[in-house]
């Protein structure tokens, strides 16, 4: 039997990479299987991804900096339809003391998450659900956590071409929910003071409105916003949104919400912008 290979490095390209090393860099974590990938995420960080099934994108990636930005406080965070373990993976390298429950429906996802988790060793502070966090019981009536995140998926079923993998289908188009599912799994589980943090199409404009009607219909106000431009001078496509409970606002801010400047991934050249290099940066991923 060969040894297992260690992957821990000190720097990649001339930058030096931060944070915790895990046991999986030491050859202590779970094997890649055939048709897997094992992949950097945050500093020594990685993911379990099927070559040709669902792969973490760009999305994931900023909800997770979004939300643990606006909740830096936090000490528990909830990740619904939580996939391959993208944002969880991210929260809990930015957030060292906080602990974590995600859930997520689908099988094989679940499974990647779980060998994820336990190579990034973070078995003891992410509870992993496999289930329909729209189900009873998944999440406990009681259970409130300071940061809840999710991706929700975009589309309805039917509206486009839903691709060649079950995985991809259930990330891209809603078969396990909407947006609005997602708003009311945040209203109804967040604690006092929390934080919310989606990210969802903001174009065409119906998109946009998808989102605030799911935070109107669940008790919650958009406290800030930020689209996403791709690239330079082209229309923004999504969105960043941090949401509040209302009841846990004055009256008179319950309407309001701060609009931040675009987040442009790339300049007009096809350079990555200097300000998403910095993002990138701040949760582990080189520049």
């Amino acid at each position: 039997m060969s040894p297992r290979r260690v992957l821990h490095k000190e720097s990649f390209r001339g930058w030096t990479i931060p944070g915790p090393v895990p046991p999986g860099a030491l050859g202590k974590g779970p094997e890649v299987e055939e048709g897997e990938s094992l992949d950097s995420i945050s500093g020594h960080f990685r993911l379990f991804q099927l070559k040709k099934g669902h792969r973490f994108s760009t999305d994931d990636l900023l909800v997770a900096w979004y939300g643990s930005s606006w909740c830096a406080g936090a000490k528990t965070a909830l990740d619904l339809g939580s996939g391959l373990g993208t944002v969880s993976s991210i929260v809990a390298w930015r957030m060292q003391g906080i602990r974590l429950t995600t859930v997520e429906a689908q099988d094989e996802s679940f499974r990647l998450a779980k060998k994820s988790a336990k190579w990034n060793g973070l078995s003891d502070r992410i509870e992993l659900r496999h289930g329909d966090f729209r189900e009873e019981g998944v999440i406990r009536e009681d259970e409130r956590f300071d940061l809840i995140t999710g991706s929700p998926p975009y589309f309805p079923p039917g509206s486009g071409v839903e691709g060649d993998h079950p995985q991809k289908i259930a990330c891209r188009f809603e078969m396990r929910g909407d947006v609005l599912d997602y708003c009311r799994a945040g209203a109804g589980h967040l604690s006092p003071g929390g934080v919310l943090a989606l990210v969802f199409p903001v174009n065409p404009v119906e998109q946009l409105e998808r989102v605030r009607e799911g935070a109107r219909e669940s008790g919650l106000s958009i406290v800030r916003m930020r689209s996403v431009v791709f690239r330079e001078g082209e229309p923004a496509l999504l969105g960043l949104f941090a949401m509040m409970r209302s009841v846990d606002l004055p009256e008179d801010f319950r309407d309001h919400c701060w609009v931040e400047p675009d987040l442009i991934i790339r300049d007009k050249e096809g350079k990555v912008h200097p300000e998403y290099a910095a993002v990138k940066l701040g949760i582990g991923f080189p520049p």
